[in-house]
């Protein structure tokens, strides 16, 4: 297990640390094909049973810019701040998210908090499902918790805007669907990919237990989509739709030992619908 990650055991042995919030952010993505709504948030399950103490975060909604009308791009430093204090988040705060995706939306949350300065956050190894199936704790009651003091600092290195992309010089890697990556379907106004970009989909990071695959194969699967693990100049971005996948390609990055790379926020949303930009 790495750092980016916490066991079910580890939090059943830590769940009432002070310092420890554990934030449940649950929730679905549907295909482009289905009928929308295609992004949703599991509140009604967090409402019904969460883990003792941990409090909810809509991935959708919560971690999302309210100015950008398709909710892709993350929340500016000000509502970020202002939305972890009330969460009762401090600078010394062990954040541990959970989901029931695969840790997708665990790891968008595991970017933002990076991104934002606050380094103490991880993963909870399997999220809801193992946690549910091995009989650990749960409940249905609200918790109240002290406004947090939680100041943001910006860390730029894991950012990238759509102008740094477009003069990107190093590896940049889609995430989404071949069906997207190729243009079949799309859930910008038009489809195709970013030029230069290559395609490693979210789910070839996926094991049979639609979990992460661990480091070794990992390693694996960025040397077959070209990336040296031990060269640390390379330049990687990874982008997918509305940056959620993305976040958790760079984990996977991360776990499989290499500590360098970035997000592009806007990512396909932002991409494809700007007609300035070009596509393939």
């Amino acid at each position: 297990m790495t750092s980016h990650f916490v066991t079910t055991a580890w939090l059943a042995e830590h769940l009432h640390d002070p310092d420890v919030r554990v934030i449940d952010i649950r929730g679905r993505v549907l295909p482009p094909s289905e009928p929308k709504p295609h992004y949703a948030s599991h509140h009604d399950d967090y409402l019904k049973a969460h883990i003792p103490g941990a409090v909810f975060v809509n991935w959708n909604f919560d971690l999302t810019d309210p100015a950008d009308g398709r909710r892709g791009r993350l929340a500016p430093p000000h509502v970020y701040q202002a939305l972890m204090r009330r969460l009762g988040v401090n600078d010394g705060t062990h954040i541990v998210a959970y989901d029931d995706a695969g840790g997708m939306f665990a790891a968008r949350l595991w970017w933002s908090l990076s991104y934002y300065g606050h380094a103490r956050a991880a993963i909870l190894a399997g999220g809801w499902n193992p946690w549910v199936a091995e009989g650990r704790p749960t409940d249905a009651l609200m918790p109240s918790y002290p406004d947090g003091d939680l100041t943001v600092r910006t860390n730029d290195a894991i950012h990238r805007a759509a102008d740094q992309v477009a003069a990107h010089d190093g590896i940049l890697i889609d995430v989404r669907t071949p069906g997207e990556f190729a243009g079949t379907s799309s859930r910008a106004a038009r489809g195709g990919h970013i030029p230069g970009a290559i395609n490693l989909p979210r789910s070839a990071l996926l094991g049979t237990d639609s979990e992460m695959l661990p480091p070794d194969a990992l390693r694996l699967k960025f040397a077959d989509a070209g990336i040296d693990i031990g060269n640390p100049d390379q330049n990687i971005v990874f982008y997918c739709n509305g940056g959620v996948s993305a976040s958790f390609g760079l984990l996977a990055l991360r776990t499989a030992g290499f500590e360098g790379g970035a997000v592009y926020d806007g990512s396909w949303k932002e991409w494809g619908n700007d007609p300035e930009r070009p596509i393939e």
